[in-house]
């Protein structure tokens, strides 16, 4: 995890040095008058600024030795083009630059591929929903949007629908000792019904070996096609736990079988 990592991109972090306000003043003036090696500490100075943003980006699965190349990108653009003229510290000027830089990053290398006309419309429908909740201070409807913008209803749906990030089945939502809950757990599976448990005979046995609980459980899950939430509220257990408990009961239905 990037939490543990000392080195990124083949920068020991630790060593990283922080510029005082003072120092930074000192090099953007003479970055603007084209001393290169003030250019050149003044980004190596402000290393950790992009590691500290690059940090609310963990939760996902891109290389961070990448971000952390985009990021200086964005650092770079927040050097070469900040006024000393302006009444703003540099960071403030460069964390934009720089998150920015990482979200582009980030949109045009989705795995899935967006046309621009179909992101284009999400970005004018999100900046339209923001304007209507703070005229109206509560959540336009799609088609309050829709209206506002002169678009079709559906097309601003499927819209702001494409640009959502897509998560595994498998990415983990919860965890309990060592045990975690997938977002595959979280879905029924409408694919079991009884007429086909009930007709494996072996099936039926097997489930006869099962402790009242573990039974209990499967035919929540299974029979009646309730998540394991709903199960752990209706039998007074956690959601974990239940996760627990059906892979177990599966685990001895599979060996009877």
């Amino acid at each position: 995890m990037y939490y543990n990592k000392v080195e990124i991109c083949g920068v020991n972090t630790s060593k990283l040095k922080t510029l005082t306000d003072e120092e930074k003043t000192e090099l953007l003036n003479r970055t603007k008058k084209g001393d290169m090696q003030a250019r050149q500490e003044l980004i190596y100075g402000n290393l950790r600024l992009v590691l500290s943003i690059i940090q609310r980006f963990t939760g996902r699965r891109d290389n961070m030795d990448d971000l952390f190349q985009v990021g200086c990108i964005g650092l770079i653009k927040a050097v070469d083009n900040f006024k000393t003229e302006l009444n703003v510290k540099f960071s403030t000027y460069a964390v934009p630059m720089i998150i920015g830089e990482i979200r582009r990053y980030l949109r045009d290398n989705n795995s899935i591929r967006i046309s621009r006309s179909v992101r284009d419309l999400a970005y004018r429908s999100l900046q339209m929903r923001e304007q209507l909740t703070r005229e109206r201070e509560s959540e336009p409807s799609v088609d309050d949007i829709a209206g506002k913008l002169g678009e079709d209803r559906d097309a601003v749906l499927h819209s702001m629908e494409a640009i959502i990030e897509p998560i595994s089945l498998y990415e983990p939502v919860y965890s309990e000792n060592g045990d975690s809950i997938y977002v595959i757990d979280q879905l029924s599976d409408s694919n079991y019904s009884d007429e086909n448990w009930l007709e494996s005979i072996a099936l039926r046995d097997a489930m006869k070996k099962l402790t009242d609980r573990e039974r209990s459980i499967i035919n929540m899950r299974f029979y009646k096609n309730k998540t394991q939430m709903e199960i752990a509220e209706e039998i007074g257990i956690s959601q974990a736990q239940v996760s627990r408990l059906e892979k177990g009961a599966i685990e001895k239905m599979r060996k009877q079988i």
